[in-house]
């Protein structure tokens, strides 16, 4: 599924243009207040921009000229952050099974589905567990499978390995290179070796703007924007 973006928030002074090929992995880099979260935050409906729009595999989302704004829920988008989010009520099966669920999977294949994502990260002998009970990098893994059982036409990664220690940050690493090597996914991070390790290609956002693009080796070995270099 392709993304194309055309936008401006001018109460968070962020102008972007963006286009991610359908399988694609795009990092944006850039400082804190760079803008970068707000990209993720209307590309997945959760904020409104002045003008432009937001196109989906031909699907508008957003559109200023028309007035369409697509709910968060309806976009078949799915956005991961550092805090997992995880519903501490629930086991870690019930909670990577709710997306497939809300979509209106039957239960059982949504369970099915939830066993093999569980099995995929490695926390098929956790299923049982609820998020309290797992360590930090268990319930980031836990949500990373939540957000692919529900098969989004898209994927947004914000900090996702922030939070983690060296060691477990890592083996997500790994495994995320695994997983998103046939994902259309927009991964926001500050980490030159998340970029260089997961994604195709990187922009640069600068107060807002996008001041560089590329191929991710191409951008971190020969950087031409102050702070890709």
């Amino acid at each position: 599924m392709s993304l194309t973006c055309d936008f401006r928030s001018s109460a968070r002074d962020v102008e972007v243009a963006l286009d991610v090929q359908t399988g694609e992995t795009v990092a944006l880099l850039g400082e804190n207040g760079a803008g970068k979260s707000t990209v993720l935050g209307i590309v997945a409906g959760l904020l409104r921009p002045e003008h432009g729009q937001v196109v989906l595999d031909g699907r508008t989302l957003t559109s200023t000229a028309t007035s369409t704004h697509v709910p968060p829920h309806r976009r078949q988008v799915a956005l991961l952050a550092q805090d997992p989010l995880l519903f501490p009520h629930l086991t870690l099966r019930e909670n990577i099974a709710f997306g497939p669920r809300s979509a209106g999977v039957h239960r059982r294949e949504a369970r099915a589905r939830a066993d093999a994502w569980l099995d995929r990260v490695g926390l098929a002998d956790l299923a049982r567990r609820r998020p309290p009970d797992v360590s930090g990098g268990q319930a980031q893994r836990a949500a990373i499978a939540r957000a692919l059982a529900a098969e989004p036409h898209l994927l947004l990664l914000d900090e996702p390995m922030a939070a983690l220690d060296v060691a477990v940050a890592a083996a997500l690493r790994k495994l995320l290179r695994e997983v998103l090597a046939d994902r259309t996914t927009v991964l926001v991070t500050h980490d030159p070796v998340v970029a260089l390790v997961l994604a195709d290609r990187v922009v640069v956002l600068d107060r807002g703007r996008v001041v560089e693009s590329g191929p991710s080796r191409e951008v971190l070995e020969r950087p031409r924007s102050v702070f890709a270099a």
